[in-house]
Formats: C-alpha cells, sequence, structure tokens
C-alpha cells in the first residue's frame, strides 16, 4: 500500500471511530447532557475534518462543499471552549450570545465568496487546484493559529478562575475537573502545535513528507478523542461543576473609604469573636466530616451569610476554605491513626470516616500536612 492509500485507511478509520463516539455521546445517558452533546459535536466536526484526507474528488457541481467542509474545523475549538465552560460551571447554558463563536466560520466564507463561491465552475476547478498558492489559503491558515491559541488561553484563564473559586467554596477533595480539562487544553496545544509544523511542511517539504505528517497527525488526534472520551466515561466526577454566579473573595472585599482607620478596631473585634465561634463550631459540631460541604451549608449551619463567611476565612483566616476544612480532616485522622484502640481501622476506612471520599486525595492532603504518608505516620507514633 502506497503513502496516500494507507492515509486514506487512517482518515477512515478516524471518521468511523470519530462518529461512532459522537452517536454514543449523544445517547448515554447522564446528568450533564450540555456537556456530552457539545464534546459530540467536536468529535463529529473533528470526523468531517478527517475526511479531507480521504482519497476521493468532489464532482464539480458539489465543489463548494469541499471548501465548505475544510473550514468547519473553525468550529472546533469554540465548541471545546464552550464544552470546558458546561462542565466547569453546573449552571452553564447555551444562549443566542454564543452564536458570535462562529464569526470566524462566517468571516473565511465569506472570504472565499468572491473568487470561489459566486465564480462559473471552470473558474472554481482552477482555485482548487491552485489553492495552497492563493491569498485565500494564506489567509485561512493566519485565522487558524490566531483562533486556536485564543480560546487556549481563554481556557486557561477559566481554568484558573474555576480552580480559585472551587477552593474558596467546596471541600471535595477531588480537583481532577481541574486538572484533567488543564491536562487536555495541554494536549491540544502541542497538538496544534504539531499541526501547524505539519502545514509548514506543505511549503518547504516534499509531497511524501507532508503525507506522513498528516498520517502521524491523524494517528495523534484519534488518539486522543479515544483518551478523551475514555477518560470522560471512567471518573464521571469529572463533571462536578461549580455554581458561576459565585465570586472570588477579593471580587467582594469591601473598598476602602475614609472612616476606614477609625471603624478598624471594632471590625478586628467581631472578626476575632467570628473566628472563635467558627472554631468552636468546627470542633464541637465536626461538620467537615459531610464529604460535600460547603461554604454555604457551613454559612447556613452557623447561621452567618455566606458573603461574610467567604471573606472571614479566605481574607481573614488567610485560608482556602478547601484547606480550612481539610485542616480538621487531616487533624482527626491523625488522631485516629494515634489511637491503639483504632489500629483494626485501615487507611481506607479512616479517610472515608473523617470526610474524604478518594485515597489519593487524603494522601495528598495528609503529607501536606505531615511531611508523612498516613501509613508512615502510623508507625512513627
Amino acid at each position: 500500500m502506497d503513502k496516500l492509500g494507507f492515509l486514506d485507511g487512517i482518515a477512515r478509520i478516524a471518521v468511523f471511530v470519530s462518529l461512532l463516539l459522537a452517536l454514543f455521546l449523544l445517547t448515554v445517558k447522564t446528568e450533564n447532557k450540555l456537556a456530552n452533546r457539545l464534546f459530540a459535536c467536536f468529535i463529529i466536526f473533528s470526523g468531517i475534518d478527517f475526511s479531507g484526507l480521504l482519497v476521493y474528488s468532489f464532482p464539480q457541481e458539489y465543489v463548494d462543499f469541499e471548501i465548505l467542509r475544510s473550514t468547519t474545523c473553525l468550529l472546533e475549538m469554540p465548541l471545546i471552549y464552550l464544552y470546558v465552560l458546561a462542565v466547569c460551571y453546573s449552571d452553564f447554558r447555551l444562549k443566542w450570545k454564543h452564536l458570535i463563536y462562529t464569526l470566524p466560520f462566517i468571516i473565511m466564507n465569506v472570504v472565499f465568496m468572491p473568487r470561489f463561491y459566486l465564480k462559473s465552475g471552470i473558474e472554481k476547478e482552477l482555485f482548487v487546484a491552485n489553492y495552497s498558492q492563493m491569498f485565500e489559503a494564506y489567509f485561512f491558515h493566519i485565522l487558524i493559529e490566531l483562533q486556536y491559541f485564543f480560546y487556549v488561553i481563554s481556557i486557561f484563564l477559566i481554568l484558573r478562575k474555576y480552580k480559585k473559586i472551587y477552593l474558596e467554596n467546596y471541600t471535595n477533595p477531588s480537583t481532577s475537573t481541574y486538572k484533567w480539562l488543564f491536562q487536555m487544553n495541554c494536549v491540544f496545544l502541542i497538538m496544534h502545535s504539531i499541526a501547524a509544523s505539519k502545514n509548514i511542511l506543505r511549503y518547504t517539504a516534499t509531497r511524501d513528507t507532508f503525507l506522513w505528517g498528516n498520517v502521524l497527525m491523524v494517528i495523534t488526534a484519534l488518539s486522543v478523542i479515544c483518551w478523551f472520551v475514555m477518560k470522560a466515561l471512567n471518573h464521571p466526577e469529572l463533571f462536578r461543576g461549580i455554581n458561576s454566579q459565585l465570586k472570588l473573595t477579593k471580587d467582594i472585599l469591601p473598598k476602602n473609604n475614609e472612616n476606614a482607620i477609625e471603624v478598624k478596631e471594632h471590625q478586628n473585634e467581631v472578626v476575632d469573636t467570628q473566628i472563635l465561634t467558627l472554631k468552636q463550631y468546627m470542633a464541637d459540631k465536626e461538620p467537615f466530616l459531610d464529604p460535600s460541604l460547603t461554604i454555604q451549608e457551613l454559612a447556613n449551619q452557623i447561621d452567618i451569610p455566606v458573603r461574610d463567611l467567604s471573606v472571614l476565612i479566605n481574607h481573614k483566616m488567610d485560608q482556602h476554605f478547601f484547606d480550612f476544612v481539610n485542616e480538621y480532616r487531616i487533624q482527626k485522622a491523625m488522631n485516629i491513626l494515634k489511637d491503639e484502640s483504632k489500629s483494626q481501622l485501615t487507611v481506607l476506612e479512616i479517610l472515608y470516616e473523617v470526610g474524604f471520599n478518594s485515597k489519593s486525595s487524603f494522601n495528598t492532603s495528609f503529607k501536606k500536612y505531615t511531611n508523612l504518608t498516613p501509613t508512615a505516620y502510623r508507625n512513627a507514633v
């Protein structure tokens, strides 16, 4: 089999697997239907993109569809961006304003209009035959690069804010959603860098080298899509979104004013009292034993406005809510590990008892506070 035939075979597999995975995501039962549908659409458009590597030729009367197909790649990163929003924020919904993300796709097709869409059949054939030397091709590649890096940077900024809000308002030790999406974005960045390098080969290398670059790119893309979907299916907890209405503590702190100095002493007394009350409640009632405890739930329990409690913990006590609660969990775990009457309890039983829900999260947090693993700590004491 020659290189072109091999590329055609790989592309056919990629298209088939993409459509199969998309069908599965569209039909599987899940609470986060929007995220699945957005990612399924991304996979469908990826499959359409892969189909451009198949060995075929469009009939002259349908050649417009080939150019239209090539521009659909401009819809892939907007779908991933919206997918990240849907995974991170449980209350995310699609709105008409999100159609603005289709603007690059529309612009590109408008650019093609004067010298392609509005021309006759022979002129269209000449355009396609000399496409790689056309102004439109250069503009297309530049637009793809600008769009790709815009969305990659935007996703990193979303994830940074998501992580901060999560740590300030939630206590579930799992931050796997952030880690997973961060890894995904890094993979996309690396993949696109490879794709950009491959496109340079179109103009600088031989045709055979360019074909092998395409083969490598399709195999890599197919592997990443399969990994991405399998990761989502095997770890449903990755879809634990946060409320997008939540704000960072720094955004809700009162601004300094002229009489701030006069009230500072009184505020310090109130803060000291609130901290003492909070710590006493944590020690007596042990709300941290609830693995899904949120700052809203704790605020309701101690009858303090959630806004004030957030400022108290994240600003006045200089701790994330996440770390504040886990400190109590680790302290209780340490007491259990030191208790000889509970030596029969396994580490797994202990971590569930103190409010954690995964061994890896417990070990990470325990080592952060003690510089030892739970087993090493038990043996040391």
